[in-house]
């Protein structure tokens, strides 16, 4: 048996559960975010600006611009006005987004605690396509020696082991939550220049 079958099972299990046609399983929310954003060449991306830092680091990281907007939000948010939504606090059944690209967490804090994690819900097979090569080195689902490589890719893929887990844990899931809180709340990140000037990646330090 191949130990990726249990990511493939996993994928499976998470887009029948949410109610999406595929799932992309990733090693966090913050790679799913950039790789959405990478996927769909953003340019500006408007965000709460009560959030957490990644989310504007994936989108800066992706070639993006971020602007920040003063609204209320529980669960999950759009990455306006691209279809991209960062579900990291929002967890339960048929919650996925026809026609978007949905991110999910799944940090020891969430309501599936894998530990780690994440995915990337969507309806789209072409999207599908390219994310798993995008999450994967840029290489496709067959031996290196066979492989041709069209693209430059990341190293955030789901470990089988990760993926056991999930579905373990998956398998107990109830199908409501609540929208999970951040105690004490997120900082206003409007409030650094750094993520809306001209950046400087990796600087400051």
């Amino acid at each position: 048996m191949n130990p990726y079958d249990s990511v493939v099972q996993f994928e499976k299990a998470i887009s029948e559960y949410a109610g999406s046609k595929y799932a992309v399983s990733v090693n966090s929310c913050t790679s799913a975010i950039l790789l959405c954003c990478a996927h769909l060449k953003v340019e500006e991306v408007t965000i709460p600006c009560h959030t957490y830092p990644s989310v504007p680091c994936s989108i800066l990281h992706a070639g993006g611009r971020v602007c920040f907007e003063h609204i209320k939000w529980s669960g999950a948010y759009q990455l306006k006005p691209y279809p991209i939504w960062d579900g990291a606090k929002r967890f339960r059944r048929g919650m996925y987004v026809p026609g978007s690209l949905y991110c999910l967490s799944f940090h020891v804090k969430k309501q599936l605690p894998i530990g780690g994690g994440g995915a990337i819900l969507t309806d789209s097979e072409e999207a599908v396509r390219w994310l798993k090569a995008a999450r994967f080195d840029g290489r496709h689902e067959c031996s290196m020696e066979d492989d041709v490589f069209a693209m430059v890719g990341w190293n955030c893929y789901m470990s089988p082991e990760t993926a056991s887990r999930g579905l373990q844990l998956l398998s107990m899931a109830h199908d409501d939550y609540d929208d999970l809180e951040e105690r004490p709340p997120y900082q206003d990140l409007s409030k650094y220049p750094m993520y809306t000037e001209k950046p400087m990646i990796g600087v400051g330090l």
